[in-house]
């Protein structure tokens, strides 16, 4: 008996429609040797939905050509997402081993259609007729994207240029792979192995996740601190071993600099790749071609933006600086200020001048107390409930399933959380989208995931991790992003919730920010009024540091991608730049480049900026509600509802803005959140 392909195929338990509770992933049956088999025959699927799309007979229209083009690929979609769901998260050795070979097909597969002639043609052709053809506004701007990516993916380029760029695609794939990988072994290969007398000053919470550590190696009586930022930002803080500081400071800063997992290389390969391709499509660098998009639209603006904070930020970080450096030479220190010396002294300088205990304040803010308080937030502001499902499985015991529902009950969408360090995750914080929100052909609802890399407090009670302020931050602003998924009301998926510009994808969750360090939310974990008008008062403190830390990467970003010799020499590159800029060595870099994942292993290269950029329009916003007497005020809460979270990219997102406060952003907003003003 002859086999049946089409049955062959969904024996493969990847290629098959979800059919869990809300359209939750089958986790516990993916077996990372089906996802090679599942994408060759998904890609497959995709090339004869689109053949169809390119062989029908009748002129272009939106309907049978960017409608279809929609509708069409629903099977890879699902696989892809699942796959770097997973290798994002749960980056076991067996999906590491086939991350290059994914990666590679997806770039072939995605080049091949940009550069397909008679697609490309009907898309065009739709185009040209955008504004005779009746549509309304949302499917005139999904025609007019459409058409910039296949300009953007090459479609103009002679056939011999097509080559070269598919080359080029190809080997930036492999290379942001080898990237991400290159910084999980150096962050995973290294830990500051701590004996009883070596914990002076760590918080307990700090303590028994690295004791927990060193004893699930067999080591009683020891304990590991890792490279983790988690780890790194409260022992910097509260160590008073200034040389255990130091070490971790070195670690820490120097991964990938040089050694087995050297990634210098890897970036100059990068930067000259992604220029060659910038200048085979017209563009003057990469920086131009990456923010031609954006809200920014230009690198010049997006400069000019940063300039803004620049100086004022140096000039704070200076006087904070001098201050640190009086508060050693009172205690008889007998050195100058250095990086692994500053986030101590400023911990000094928040419990003597506010009052401000971080260790006090991480007692408070439990793992699920903050996750239940995000939730809490988003139930006043939006309405919103969350339901623990634990009849829904995620791919680890420590992801949980939430069922998420409007004021009047109905489902919304699915939300998992994953807050826990794990080795096999990549580090930092991310929201992703398992399936989007759409209605091209029903109400289809949104799965979104929520990731971090909290350290655990030990079993059984992993629920009791202790969050410093900052982490709390940190989970209130990736459940920003959430939010913008869940609550997206579009009707084609390519438009749907964070799908919008990167300098305006990270304005909800910059946003979503303010409310963990209001009044409001910091009493419901139980917070002494003294101690949240300390976290108050001590907001304005250290503003200097943040801002230099966060702006020098902005600019070395954009500079190093607007360079013709950039790529030459990427590591003198950086220091001569940061020479002209007049970096503070007692600070450095937030994300120092051999690790810095954003711009070479994820979709920040040139956007950077994007995080100040969108702070900008969230302090504009959040401070409408605060004139507004209430920080939950239920109308301006439904107009960013409606006119932010739920428009997707269905339009200009500064138009999206206006819509939400009857204006363009308030420039000084910005600096009046970052109390630069008189700096």
């Amino acid at each position: 008996m002859r086999s049946n392909p089409l049955t062959d195929a969904l024996a493969n338990v990847l290629l098959r429609p979800w059919d869990g509770p809300l359209g939750a992933p089958p986790f516990l049956v993916v077996r990372p040797e089906d996802f090679l088999p599942a994408f060759e025959t998904a890609t497959a699927w995709h090339r004869e939905e689109l053949a169809i799309i390119s062989a029908q007979a009748e002129p272009p229209t939106f309907e049978n050509t960017i409608a279809a083009l929609e509708r069409c690929g629903e099977a890879l979609g699902r696989v892809r997402r699942l796959f770097w769901t997973l290798s994002s998260a749960q980056g076991t050795p067996a999906i590491r081993a086939i991350e290059a070979q994914v990666s590679a097909l997806l770039s072939a597969h995605s080049t091949a259609i940009s550069h397909d002639p008679v697609l490309a043609q009907r898309v065009a052709a739709v185009h040209a007729a955008r504004h005779e053809a009746g549509l309304d506004a949302q499917q005139v701007r999904l025609v007019e994207t459409g058409q910039a990516g296949f300009l953007r993916g090459g479609a103009a380029l002679t056939e011999t240029e097509k080559h070269r760029f598919a080359e080029i695609d190809a080997r930036l794939s492999a290379l942001s792979v080898q990237f991400g990988h290159n910084v999980m072994a150096a962050t995973s290969d290294w830990v500051l192995d701590l004996g009883e007398d070596d914990l002076a000053g760590l918080p307990a919470a700090l303590c028994d996740a690295a004791k927990g550590r060193a004893g699930a190696k067999g080591l009683s009586g020891r304990y590991h601190v890792t490279l983790d930022r988690t780890d790194y930002e409260s022992f910097l803080s509260f160590s008073e071993r200034r040389d255990l500081r130091e070490t971790l400071w070195r670690a820490f800063t120097g991964r990938c600099d040089g050694g087995p997992h050297d990634n210098w290389p890897v970036i100059a390969e990068t930067l000259a790749l992604r220029q060659e391709r910038a200048a085979m499509l017209g563009y003057a660098d990469h920086a131009h071609y990456a923010l031609e998009e954006s809200m920014a639209h230009t690198p010049d603006a997006a400069a000019d933006m940063l300039a803004q904070l620049w100086e004022p930020g140096k000039r704070r970080a200076a006087e904070e600086a001098a201050e640190l450096q009086a508060l050693i030479d009172a205690e008889d220190g007998g050195f100058p200020l250095a990086p692994w010396d500053w986030r101590f002294y400023a911990e000094k300088v928040r419990r003597s001048r506010y009052a401000l205990d971080g260790v006090a304040v991480a007692e408070h803010l439990r793992l699920d107390a903050v996750r239940q308080a995000a939730f809490d937030t988003a139930g006043r502001l939006y309405g919103l409930s969350f339901t623990h499902r634990p009849d829904i499985p995620g791919y680890q015991a420590d992801v949980w399933a939430w069922e998420v529902s409007d004021a009047a009950g109905a489902p919304v969408g699915l939300l998992f959380t994953d807050y826990l360090a794990r080795p096999e995750k990549h580090g930092g914080a991310w929201m992703g989208s398992l399936r989007v929100q759409e209605t091209m052909d029903g109400q289809v609802l949104p799965v979104v995931y929520l990731v971090a890399n909290f350290a655990a407090a030990p079993p059984p009670d992993i629920a009791s991790t202790r969050l410093s302020i900052d982490e709390a931050r940190t989970l209130f602003h990736e459940f920003g992003h959430a939010l913008h998924g869940l609550l997206s009301r579009v009707t084609y998926p390519s438009q749907s919730g964070t799908a919008v510009a990167r300098d305006f994808v990270e304005f909800p969750s910059k946003f979503m920010e303010n409310w963990i360090v209001s009044r409001e939310v910091l009493s419901g974990f139980g917070v002494p009024d003294a101690l949240i008008t300390a976290i108050r008062n001590a907001e304005s403190y250290g503003q200097g540091y943040a801002t230099v830390e966060l702006i020098s990467c902005s600019l070395v970003d954009l500079a190093m991608h607007r360079a013709p010799g950039g790529a030459d020499d990427p590591r003198a590159f950086v220091a001569a730049e940061l020479q002209r800029l007049g970096m503070p060595p007692e600070i450095g870099l937030r994300h120092r480049f051999p690790y810095f994942t954003h711009i070479f292993d994820g979709g920040y290269a040139s956007a950077y900026y994007s995080y100040a950029w969108s702070e900008a329009l969230d302090a504009d916003a959040f401070e409408a509600f605060v004139a507004s007497g209430d920080i939950f005020n239920p109308a301006l809460a439904d107009r960013f509802r409606t006119e932010i979270l739920g428009v997707g990219d269905t339009r200009d997102p500064m138009d999206s803005f206006k819509a939400f406060l009857g204006r363009a952003p308030d420039a000084g907003a910005l600096m009046r959140a970052r109390h630069l003003v008189d700096a």
